[in-house]
């Protein structure tokens, strides 16, 4: 038994989600692939996947080994790829994991330029919405949190910045401008909806008094649990809603967009990429995170100027 192909085609069945479209990603036959699969598990002794005609799922042992192969794995491409090269081409699949939000306002915009810089780099990204991310199958993790955060993971903070209330010019042309965080009770305010929070109140403070936070009761026309939707809603004139400068400042500096009551925030947001480990990272994943830092801080840092100009 070639061992180390029957730990790759392991790792891919789980990963396609089955023996056929695993097949079909490695270009093998499915009987070829689920026999390997089979003499990994009789020389393990165990049961590695659990299989029904409707699904597949990883058992105890099986989710053990995925972990350690990966690794394994991981370690044997950047071996080869360091002994077959004798220059610094970074090569290889870089996997990253990020919530809808994030793949879309912080991820996209990134890969066409770094993929101009690194083409023998090739990305697979996993757009979920999980509560508890699996970090320890993605090379880089992205987590979007307040500023209460405490997680025990290895993680890198990418960025800080401020969430802002905004409104359409058609609706602050229709119900005015709030004069004040108290008068936000009569307008139409549209709220992102947190499992476990409060959805009818605002915590506001202005940066310069961050200890003097007030609280301000809202009854929501609109929850939802999708940023965009809520963006899409706002922009549409539906109402007020609070978001990362990072955002909207393009909507902002184009006008489509109008702050409300500057400078108040509604809290302080933090990007973190969370790393699988601390002892191992490949190059490739230095080289992204190290790009993912600095772009998206040179980003909200345009973000600020136009939030100030536009405030």
């Amino acid at each position: 038994m070639d061992r180390l192909l029957s730990m790759r085609v392991f790792e891919r069945v789980v990963d396609e989600g089955g023996f056929a479209a695993a097949a079909r990603a490695m270009d093998m036959s499915s009987p070829v692939v689920t026999r390997l699969v089979a003499d990994l598990e009789d020389h393990l002794g165990t049961r590695l996947l659990q299989r029904t005609t409707r699904r597949l799922a990883l058992t105890d042992a099986g989710q053990t080994y995925l972990q350690r192969v990966r690794n394994i794995l991981q370690d044997i491409d950047e071996a080869d790829a360091v002994a077959s090269s004798h220059t610094t081409e970074l090569a290889g699949l870089l996997r990253l994991h990020a919530p809808p939000v994030l793949a879309s306002y912080v991820l996209a915009p990134l890969l066409a330029e770094f993929r101009r810089q690194h083409p023998k780099i090739q990305i697979e990204i996993e757009v979920e919405a999980a509560k508890e991310p699996p970090i320890e199958d993605y090379d880089i993790t992205l987590l979007g949190t307040d500023d209460s955060f405490d997680g025990d993971v290895v993680a890198r903070k990418v960025i800080e910045s401020d969430a802002i209330l905004v409104a359409s010019p058609a609706y602050l042309k229709r119900r005015g401008q709030p004069r004040c965080p108290e008068e936000l009770a009569q307008h139409e305010c549209l709220r992102l909806k947190w499992l476990g929070g409060r959805s009818g109140t605002w915590r506001m403070w202005r940066p310069e008094q961050i200890d003097k936070v007030v609280e301000v009761d809202v009854q929501p026309v609109l929850l939802a649990n999708h940023t965009d939707t809520l963006l899409r809603a706002t922009l549409d004139g539906a109402g007020i809603t609070s978001v990362s400068v990072n955002l909207v400042a393009a909507h902002l500096t184009r006008g489509e967009l109008v702050r409300v009551l500057p400078p108040w925030i509604t809290g302080r947001l933090a990007l973190y990429a969370a790393l699988p480990s601390r002892k191992y990272i490949p190059e490739r994943t230095r080289v992204f995170l190290d790009y993912l830092v600095a772009e998206t801080q040179r980003q909200t840092s345009t973000a600020m100027q136009a939030c100030t100009a536009c405030g």
